[in-house]
């Protein structure tokens, strides 16, 4: 399987041929969609799901889009194309087997409401949690990409998420806020104390899982 990191918390994964997009978001490049066979979104949030990119996507290749059902509400016409996904649902799309976590948003503020979010495992290889940090217990994760900076988020917890997880290697996810000064230090943080092999891949970027 090969991952492509496109901006903030957008992942395109390839195998055998087939294509499946996670959380294309505002941030990202709609490109990303390009030949998908399915899409993933963690949750309803735009950073994690361009709907007008989305839409147009569908318009052009009709494929599935998976995810809460929250989902719906802002999906639009598009809404027809969701496929509802729930916490402890284990599926195969386009040939890739995928197991879903978590159920919640993290906590941004006591006077925001909590909405849903999936995590998603795809074939026991790489996991993708979304805006929460769900640990998996039942499966030994070899790639995680972690979510490092978020208005809910916070350096250490983030760090003990990535140890709690263990994972053979980390990488960032959800940096589309920062800057350069801020990626010089959460590099270098995230690097000393995630005790894995972390790092930040650009945007475009391709790796093998």
């Amino acid at each position: 399987m090969q991952v492509t990191k496109y901006a903030h918390s957008c992942l395109r994964l390839e195998h055998d041929g087939a294509v499946l997009v996670v959380d294309p978001g505002v941030f990202s490049d709609p490109a990303a969609l390009d030949g998908a066979d399915a899409v993933l979104v963690t949750h309803e949030h735009p950073d994690h799901v361009d709907v007008g990119a989305l839409a147009r996507a569908l318009e052009r290749r009709p494929v599935p889009v998976h995810g809460p059902a929250s989902l719906a509400g802002v999906l639009g016409d598009a809404a027809e194309a969701l496929v509802t996904v729930e916490p402890g649902q284990s599926f195969t799309v386009a040939g890739v087997p995928v197991r879903a976590y978590g159920g919640q948003h993290a906590v941004i503020h006591p006077d925001i409401p909590v909405i849903q979010n999936i995590g998603y495992l795809f074939a026991d290889v790489v996991y993708h949690p979304g805006d929460a940090l769900f640990v998996p217990d039942d499966v030994q994760v070899d790639t995680l990409f972690a979510p490092i900076h978020a208005p809910w988020s916070k350096f250490s917890e983030v760090v003990d998420f990535i140890r709690a997880v263990a994972p053979r290697r980390a990488y960032a996810l959800h940096d589309g806020l920062l800057n350069d000064n801020g990626f010089g230090v959460l590099d270098r943080q995230y690097t000393a104390m995630s005790k894995t092999d972390y790092r930040r891949l650009e945007p475009g970027t391709r790796i093998d899982a």
